[in-house]
């Protein structure tokens, strides 16, 4: 798990992107706090060190600690398998991903699809759990979710998950940021409060590299209860 979100998120550093011909290079500024801002305040502070245990007395017998002789497993949660960003005409299949072979956090290659890093937290579960796609292509146009560029603060995120239970998110931070600067430990957190990224390439295609030269980053904070 540790290997595998380590080289995700050092494909994500390099690009997340395919050959493309839309030239979005016309970013608008920034909106909401900056990213690393908002995932930094959600991140825990390390555990303080244990104090040391206290003698023992000879006299005693040490503690019983009882244990269920069978645990029960705990039951994984449903997968989320659609996003929705009403605000911005994005409604768009979540596919689970992972870790290509290269090193790079996996992308559907249907641009029309959208990733769920599942090595991360199901969106909901403490840390933050990463949804990415491509921006367009070449052959297929547009892609899903080309519209964060116009991410506002308080836009509402819909994550259904297979169960048909939905959980909703605000928009908090939309930033452009380059792809080697990204904050990719605060990314890929599996701790601390639930927050849902979102990211897809932006700023100038860089033809050399065949990919854009940044990372648009949407985060967006739960709102109130799931919903069925």
């Amino acid at each position: 798990m540790r290997r595998a979100a380590a080289g995700a998120a050092l494909g994500l550093a390099v690009a997340i992107g395919v050959p493309v011909t839309w030239q979005l290079t016309q970013e608008p500024a920034s909106a909401g706090a900056p990213v690393a801002q908002v995932l930094s305040a959600s991140t825990p502070p390390a555990p303080a060190e244990p104090p040391p245990p206290a003698p023992a007395d000879p006299g005693r017998l040490p503690p019983v600690v009882a244990r269920d002789a069978s645990p029960t497993a705990p039951t994984p949660a449903p997968a989320p398998v659609r996003l929705a960003v009403p605000a911005l005409g994005v409604d768009a299949p979540l596919d689970p991903v992972g870790v290509a072979a290269d090193g790079q956090m996996e992308l559907p290659a249907d641009v029309s699809r959208v990733g769920w890093y599942r090595f991360g937290p199901v969106p909901g579960a403490p840390g933050s759990a990463v949804l990415a796609g491509h921006v367009d292509d070449a052959a297929q146009g547009l892609g899903a979710l080309a519209p964060l560029r116009d991410a506002a603060p308080g836009d509402e995120v819909v994550v259904t998950d297979a169960s048909g239970a939905a959980t909703r998110w605000r928009v908090v931070a939309r930033e452009l940021i380059t792809k080697q600067e990204l904050p990719l430990d605060a990314l890929f957190a599996r701790a601390g409060e639930p927050r849902l990224v979102l990211v897809t390439c932006g700023g100038p295609f860089l033809p050399e590299y065949r990919s854009y030269r940044d990372n648009v980053v949407v985060v967006a904070e739960p709102v109130g209860e799931p919903a069925g």
